[in-house]
């Protein structure tokens, strides 16, 4: 299942893709709220400023909605490593903005990652496998910088850890973020991390 297999009886694209974001804008401010299950098809139709009738033109069902939410979620989330990498001249530097814009991504994007973990158990196997797949194709992202960057200082194996590592502190901010920030900025976050990361990469080319 991907974006486009979301059956819409509408043909405009352009159009599809309009009301498409309309709905994740709503969905997204009611499942906060109220959560996935709680929350009617009748209400993200309201919340998106259109009528149920509009809303079946562009779903089938709710779930569609939670999977277009997710498929959002990671689209930003690849868009904005992609827009950081500098594939033509990696290095260690290129990787520490890579990881930092990740952070800072978290940080915009808390509660939409909070909901999404909270709500894709309520997928249906075959979609869930697709946006959970979307994840692991971010963290490939990171492991392939990782390796660009460091080609003769690490092995496959540890970079492929790393790249988990960084992802689950970006991830850790979202969700931990209402006791991190007692102790930490949002900056200080980052620069604590950030040693930490290039600490072991240090180790590592011992």
């Amino acid at each position: 299942m991907s974006n486009n297999q979301v059956v819409s009886s509408v043909k405009d694209t352009g159009l599809v893709e309009k009301r498409r974001n309309q709905m994740i804008k709503g969905a997204i401010a009611l499942f906060k709220e109220k959560g996935f299950h709680r929350t009617t098809t009748r209400e993200i139709a309201r919340e998106s400023g259109f009528s149920i009738g509009t809303l079946y033109e562009y779903i089938r069902t709710k779930e569609d909605v939670l999977f277009l939410v997710c498929d959002a979620i990671y689209d930003q989330v690849r868009d904005r490593l992609e827009a950081s990498a500098d594939w033509q001249n990696p290095s260690v530097a290129n990787l520490e903005k890579v990881v930092e814009s990740f952070f800072r991504l978290m940080d915009d994007m808390q509660e939409e990652i909070i909901i999404m973990y909270q709500e894709v158990k309520s997928l249906k196997k075959k979609t869930k496998e697709y946006v959970l797949n979307k994840e692991r194709d971010m963290v490939a992202m990171l492991d392939k910088m990782i390796r660009a960057s460091l080609p003769q200082a690490i092995a496959k194996q540890d970079a492929a850890l790393i790249a988990n590592n960084i992802f689950v502190q970006g991830q850790m901010w979202a969700f931990r973020r209402w006791m991190l920030q007692k102790q930490f900025t949002l900056e200080a976050y980052i620069e604590r991390q950030m040693h930490f990361l290039l600490q072991s990469l240090a180790i590592d080319k011992v």
